[in-house]
């Protein structure tokens, strides 16, 4: 056999393994998830809430108690994330948030949250209103002129 098949061979076999372990893990990260999802629905707790202020930021920089801090592994201290302080009772406290959750929070009004913990896992709103992801605005070229459409139909 040449070289160049025993090469390619060779890459073969490797992108096979690395493959499978990649699968295996996967597997292994979805079932943890699964289980963290679980453990969440369970100890879940429902408040009235109001919203002062929603920010992303890193794990250091969020207000959250130490015991939190010193639980998070090294490398998701520097990851940005989705946090939201709020008055609860009398209290003002920080929590973390489920980032689909994120965007459908309101500012500056009060919402029911399901809260396990310092996370927050759902969000409705007050007498049950249906709260909406807001639509981002979109940016380029197509969409000002997509925008500009519908405006001038509008105006017919």
């Amino acid at each position: 056999m040449s070289p160049v098949v025993i090469v390619l061979i060779v890459i073969a076999a490797v992108l096979v393994g690395v493959t499978i372990i990649l699968a295996v893990l996967g597997k292994k990260a979805q079932k943890r998830q699964t289980e963290q999802e679980e453990q969440i629905q369970a100890t879940a707790q429902q408040f009235t809430m109001l919203v002062i202020d929603k920010k992303r930021l890193k794990m250091s920089e969020a207000g959250l108690p130490d015991s939190v801090t010193a639980n998070t592994p090294w490398y998701t201290k520097r990851a940005k994330v989705p946090v939201v302080k709020a008055k609860v009772g009398p209290k003002v406290m920080t929590f973390i948030c489920d980032p689909n959750v994120y965007d459908m929070i309101p500012v500056k009004q009060e919402v029911k949250a399901k809260v396990s913990g310092l996370y927050i896992s759902s969000v409705q709103g007050v007498h049950g209103k249906h709260l909406t992801v807001p639509e981002k605005k979109k940016k380029g070229l197509r969409a000002w002129a997509n925008r500009k459409i519908r405006e001038q139909q509008a105006k017919q």
